[in-house]
């Protein structure tokens, strides 16, 4: 079994920076590639950044490109969301996710492609 912990949300003003992280326990071997999601209020999940085991490979939705980056420490299981120039519309529940196996750059974007999930951290933006 794989447990996902994530923590570093918080409030934050608007231009701001947050650096979230995703603490893998249990059968870390069984986790592949891993993602970061998020979900505001009244809204659908919605894919933020992914990477591959390796950190060779990375993918950012293009509304956080340029601002957020994931990175991971496979010697700490522990994977990184470093989110700078916050703004409101950043507002959501972050949750991270691990894969069993390696996606293809169609898959990394589907929540349907990872298989264990953290239970999420709170991110607030104020204006």
């Amino acid at each position: 079994q794989v447990q996902l912990v994530e923590s570093g949300g918080g409030l934050v003003q608007a231009g701001g920076s947050l650096r979230l992280s995703c603490a893998v326990s249990g059968r870390t071997v069984s986790t592949n590639y891993m993602g970061w999601f998020r979900r505001a209020p009244g809204k659908e999940r919605e894919f933020v950044a992914a990477s591959s085991r390796s950190g060779s490979f990375t993918y950012h939705a293009d509304s956080v490109k340029g601002r957020f980056t994931i990175s991971r420490d496979n010697a700490k299981n522990t994977v990184y969301l470093q989110m700078n120039s916050l703004k409101p519309e950043d507002t959501a529940v972050y949750s991270c996710a691990g894969a069993r196996s390696s996606l293809s750059s169609a898959d990394v974007y589907r929540p349907s492609a990872y298989y264990y999930w953290g239970q999420g951290t709170q991110v607030t933006v104020s204006s």
